[in-house]
Parts: structure tokens; sequence; C-alpha cells
């Protein structure tokens, strides 16, 4: 049996996406690179929205240029090996770039148990909008947010606006001007 766990990078004002959707105001430097590449080896299960995975299809071939170093092919590694499930009413079978990768039309909380408890490892739902119900419904275990030094103003919360939620700090980092926190729930 796995567990839940909800990553995002957040602007200081609290925001995974700004005021027009962009959510690619962050590219993470070497070092917060490098950690990510060794958190993905727990996961075992991505559940990632639309838009996510098709930015996330970047680690899915090197580019011919040969441009990616050791970091990145092992990110691409790990990430190939991870079992996706996209969540997308627009996306069709034909869109999903792997054979391992499994489709839904919407995510209910009691397929997203189901997924969780059949898990190997770690199960990390990403994307804010993918993972609000779950939120809201006490489901995720673990939140690991990346605070990024920009305001956005408005856009699209990390957390529902609506949660209750409890945490307990209990891993915090910096990256130069980034801050890595992970709460687990109490």
């Amino acid at each position: 049996m796995g567990t839940l766990s909800y990553t995002a990078t957040v602007s200081l004002d609290g925001y995974a996406a700004d005021a027009s959707g962009d959510f690619q105001w962050f590219a993470p430097g070497d070092e917060v690179f490098r950690f990510h590449v060794e958190r993905t080896g727990a996961v075992s299960t991505e559940v990632l929205g639309r838009n996510t995975y098709q930015l996330m299809t970047y680690w899915n071939a090197e580019p011919e240029d040969g441009s990616w170093g050791e970091d990145e092919r092992e990110f691409a590694r790990r990430w190939q090996e991870i079992e996706h499930i996209v969540v997308s009413s627009t996306l069709g079978p034909e869109d999903l770039d792997s054979p391992r990768d499994r489709l839904l039309l919407e995510l209910e909380l009691s397929e997203l148990e189901q997924i969780v408890r059949d898990a190997s490892g770690e199960v990390e739902i990403f994307g804010p909008t993918t993972a609000a119900a779950a939120i809201r419904a006490g489901m995720v275990s673990d939140f690991r947010f990346f605070v990024v030094p920009k305001v956005v103003g408005g856009g699209l919360r990390a957390l529902p606006a609506d949660a209750a939620l409890d945490l307990d700090l209990v891993e915090h980092r910096t990256y130069g001007d980034t801050a890595y926190l992970h709460y687990t729930r109490r």
C-alpha cells in the first residue's frame, strides 16, 4: 500500500499558477533539480492533470542536441518508470505519450483510494485542481512545497480556499532563494 502526497511550486502569495494560468514562472536551479531527482525515487505513481502531463512529456525523450546532463538523464529514467494517471476530460487515449500512461476523465475519491492501495510506493498527486478534492477529504498525508520568491497577485491557489488542514512541519531546506517545506497531516 502506498501513501498519497501533494507537491507544488508556490509563489510567496500562495499560488501555483498566475492569473493567466501560467505555472512555468519558475525553473529549478541545479540543487532543487537534484533534490527532485532524489525524491522521485520513492514515487511509484503520478496522478496529474492535462497541463502538467503535457509539460512533463518533455522527459520522455532526450533532446536531439544531447543537452541533458547526468541529473537530467537520471530524472528522465525515473520519470519514465513511474506510472502516470492523467486526469483530463479533453485528452483522448491517442494523446498519451506512453503505453504505461492511463487516462481518467475525472478522478473519483474512491478510485484514488484504490490507486493508493495498489501502489508499491508513494503516489504523488500533481496540480492543485487535480488534488483539491483529495486535500479537502483529508486523503493527502504529505505536502511538499517549493516556495519561490515571486508574488503573482492572483491565479490558481496551491491549496483549496476551503481546505482545513492541521499539519506538522517535518523537513525544511533552502536552496538559494527557494524554500522547501515538507508537512505531514496530524
